[in-house]
C-alpha cells in the first residue's frame, strides 16, 4: 500500500453505531412513555384487563407478540398527529427529569462526532421518541434508524420493530454497509455487533460478556458507564 492511501485510512472517518436504551437512556424510553400512559387513563387498563390471558399465554412464544399487543391497546384511538404531539411532549419532558442519561455515554457519542466519526443511533425506540429526545439534547442533526409507527383504524399501529437482525434491514436501507464501532448493552444486538470490527458491551455482566464473545467468537470491549 503506497503511504498516501495508507495516511487516507487511517484519516478516513469511522461509522459508529450507537443503541439508545441502556446505552445513552438509562433503561427504555419507549417502556416509560407507555407506563405513564396506562397508569394516566383507568380506560385503558381496564382495556388492556381481558388481554392479559392472552399476552401470558403467548410470552414463552414470543415475547414481542405481548408487548406489541399492550402498545395497541395503549394507542388505541390516537391519530397521528395526536401521536406525534403526545410523543414529542413526553420526550421533552423526560429529559428534564434528572439522573435519566449516561452521561458517559453522551460524551463518547460527541466525542465520536467532533472527531468527525459518521455516529448513527440505531434503536428499538420509536422515532418520534428518541429523536425528540436526541434533539433536545442538542443532537438533532444525528441520524436515526428507529423503529416506526402507522395509523391503523383504532389508533396507531407498529409499522417496523426496529430490534435484533432488523436492525440490518435498517442499515441496509440507509446505505450502510459497514461499520467500525457498535456499542450495545444487550445479547439482542448480536447481529448488529457482529460485523464491527470493534465491538463494545456496555454495562454488562461477566456472563453476559462472556456469552456475546462465544457469540461473537472474539473478545469484546467492555465499558461502565455513569
Amino acid at each position: 500500500m503506497e503511504p498516501e492511501t495508507v495516511e487516507a485510512a487511517v484519516c478516513a472517518p469511522r461509522t459508529v453505531l450507537f443503541d439508545f436504551d441502556g446505552v445513552l437512556f438509562r433503561g427504555d424510553a419507549f417502556s416509560v412513555f407507555m407506563r405513564e400512559r396506562f397508569r394516566g387513563s383507568l380506560l385503558r387498563r381496564l382495556l388492556l384487563l381481558p388481554m392479559l390471558p392472552w399476552m401470558l399465554l403467548t410470552w414463552p412464544i414470543s415475547w414481542r407478540i405481548p408487548v406489541r399487543t399492550a402498545v395497541h391497546v395503549g394507542l388505541l384511538g390516537l391519530s397521528e398527529r395526536r401521536y406525534s404531539q403526545a410523543a414529542t411532549d413526553f420526550a421533552t419532558s423526560l429529559v428534564r427529569r434528572p439522573g435519566q442519561f449516561f452521561r458517559d455515554g453522551l460524551s463518547t457519542l460527541r466525542r465520536h462526532q467532533a472527531e468527525g466519526d459518521r455516529v448513527i443511533v440505531v434503536t428499538g425506540c420509536e422515532q418520534t421518541v428518541v429523536k425528540t429526545i436526541l434533539g433536545q439534547l442538542g443532537l438533532d442533526r444525528l441520524e436515526v434508524l428507529a423503529s416506526e409507527f402507522k395509523p391503523g383504524m383504532l389508533g396507531m399501529r407498529v409499522k417496523f420493530h426496529n430490534v435484533g437482525r432488523r436492525k440490518l434491514v435498517k442499515l441496509k436501507a440507509a446505505g450502510v454497509t459497514e461499520w467500525q464501532l457498535a456499542y450495545s448493552d444487550s445479547l439482542q444486538d448480536i447481529p448488529m455487533l457482529k460485523p464491527a470490527a470493534e465491538a463494545v458491551l456496555v454495562n454488562g455482566t461477566p456472563k453476559v460478556c462472556k456469552r456475546l464473545e462465544k457469540a461473537l467468537g472474539r473478545s469484546v470491549t467492555r465499558v461502565d458507564w455513569f
